[in-house]
């Protein structure tokens, strides 16, 4: 991950972590990985000390999975899509409200991985959710991933309108009829966001990623 520091900021350019398999291949010089498309299969690798793609998959998926913060995250990511739902007439001013998939999939991946490195995972985490629209940052909620824990990182996500392709041309469309009520009309978010990490149990500078 390459990273920028900008008055005490650790800002994150290349949102870009490093996988295992490239760990491994780092650290494990006497052991080889295969990735020559030419080599058909695992038969194909005679050296005792080498490691196939196939095998390296399966072993990064053991070191990684955890059923129950996959649960805990499926969990927390209905809560953001429901808080943004509930805050879309009195917060976001908009009378229609757009949550493309991939954005609610991209989110749970990045807390996932921003909790793999804290004591209690992502139980200890205290999200805030807020949507930026132009220079104006609309607070929708707060979040805590277990309430019955202390939490041990704040979470901050940047969320932001759908700027680019046809969307800013049709929106208009969708704009609600009705002159009594002082709403803009659909609101479409866009699949990349900001989240900003801050450990709340050391001084350490803040994490900056744009996702």
């Amino acid at each position: 991950m390459q990273k920028t520091q900008t008055e005490g900021v650790w800002v994150d350019c290349a949102p870009q972590r490093l996988s295992w398999s490239g760990l491994v291949q780092k650290l494990s010089s006497s052991n080889s990985i295969d990735s020559d498309s030419e080599h058909s299969g695992a038969d194909d690798c005679s050296d005792t000390g080498s490691v196939s793609l196939h095998d390296l998959s399966a072993l990064e998926a053991d070191m990684f999975y955890d059923p129950m913060e996959e649960s805990l995250c499926k969990e927390v990511v209905q809560q953001i899509a429901l808080s943004l739902i509930e805050a879309k007439g009195c917060t976001l001013h908009c009378s229609k409200l757009l949550i493309p998939n991939k954005l609610l999939e991209h989110i749970g991946s990045e807390l996932v991985q921003l909790a793999l490195s804290e004591p209690c995972g992502l139980r200890g985490a205290l999200i805030d959710l807020c949507v930026q629209q132009g220079e104006l940052f609309h607070s929708v909620s707060q979040i805590a991933a277990d309430p019955c824990l202390v939490p041990t990182f704040q979470l901050t996500l940047v969320l932001r309108p759908e700027s680019g392709g046809i969307w800013p041309k049709i929106q208009g469309l969708f704009t609600a009829k009705s002159s009594s009520m002082p709403l803009r009309g659909a609101l479409k978010l866009s699949t990349g966001f900001r989240v900003i990490k801050r450990k709340l149990y050391s001084s350490e500078e803040l994490l900056i990623e744009e996702c």
